[in-house]
């Protein structure tokens, strides 16, 4: 029997999706450095902490929220997903159930209502999960949730709820594994590089460069999809709809989705809604 490995979009081999969060003005600086290099990724909003129109921060302040109009004139500008990260930032673990639910649901209304977006994935505030809160987030109809744990590896997902990345953009290995995704070929499994952080730690540390860098380097190349988190999600879920027979010689595509994969020597197009013969 030979081996089976999904494929992206357009039958590529990898995958790069970016997360960052809180809605800050470094934000702005950050879309026009990723997308110049065909990044695209997912920012994390909690809309209850909006600041005032008029806000006046004090000199030095790092962590500056945008106001809500001025957020939704740079996100409608970019390519990238909304999604939810608790209407206050609060920590979802120890909070009763129906506080944290409210949190979650209406994060989760407002982004919607404000961006006339589907808000579907989430990011944990603080990195901070448990079982009763994934168990809430599912009821909210949240269908990913990242974590901030790092696997310094390609893989994708096992658990998209307790959804970890592959590091955050300050890991001293960043360029490494950025150099060992690019340069690897043939993987058995379909490669999956998820690059989490904050905008503001750039300024923070005088460090625009770390993004720079990574975004040229791996930003522009035919045999990667860059996309958001949602997705990422969205065709890994369509894919594992797929029917097969048992010879392994035909394949249904249920889904509204076109999907991709190789079997042995064979590469393989599955429009949406069609049945082929492999």
């Amino acid at each position: 029997m030979a081996n089976m490995i999904m494929r992206f979009p357009g039958g590529l081999p990898k995958a790069l999706t970016l997360s960052y969060d809180d809605g800050v003005e470094q934000d702005e600086k950050f879309i026009e450095i990723v997308e110049k290099n065909g990044l695209k990724g997912t920012f994390n909003l909690n809309s209850g902490c909006f600041p005032p129109e008029d806000v006046k921060y004090e000199p030095g302040t790092i962590h500056r929220r945008m106001p809500l109009n001025r957020a939704k004139q740079v996100y409608a500008k970019s390519k990238w997903e909304i999604a939810a990260h608790a209407y206050t930032h609060a920590s979802l673990v120890g909070l009763p159930g129906n506080i944290a639910t409210e949190e979650i649901a209406k994060d989760r209304k407002e982004l919607e209502e404000i961006f006339g977006t589907f808000v579907r994935g989430f990011a944990y505030p603080y990195g901070a999960y448990d079982d009763t809160s994934v168990e809430i987030l599912k009821n909210c109809g949240i269908c990913y949730a990242r974590t901030v744990e790092a696997t310094h590896d390609f893989h994708l997902p096992k658990d998209w709820m307790r959804l970890p990345a592959t590091c955050h953009h300050a890991d001293p290995e960043l360029m490494n594994l950025a150099k060992r995704f690019v340069e690897t070929k043939d993987w058995w499994d379909p490669m999956f590089f998820y690059l989490w952080g904050h905008t503001y730690e750039f300024e923070q540390f005088d460090n625009w460069n770390v993004i720079e860098e990574f975004a040229e380097y791996i930003g522009g190349r035919d045999d990667i999809w860059y996309c958001t988190n949602i997705e990422a999600y969205d065709y890994c879920h369509a894919f594992s709809q797929l029917i097969f027979n048992t010879d392994m010689t035909m394949c249904k595509n249920p889904t509204s989705k076109a999907l991709w994969f190789s079997y042995g020597e064979k590469n393989v197009y599955v429009p949406a809604g069609n049945t082929v013969t492999f």
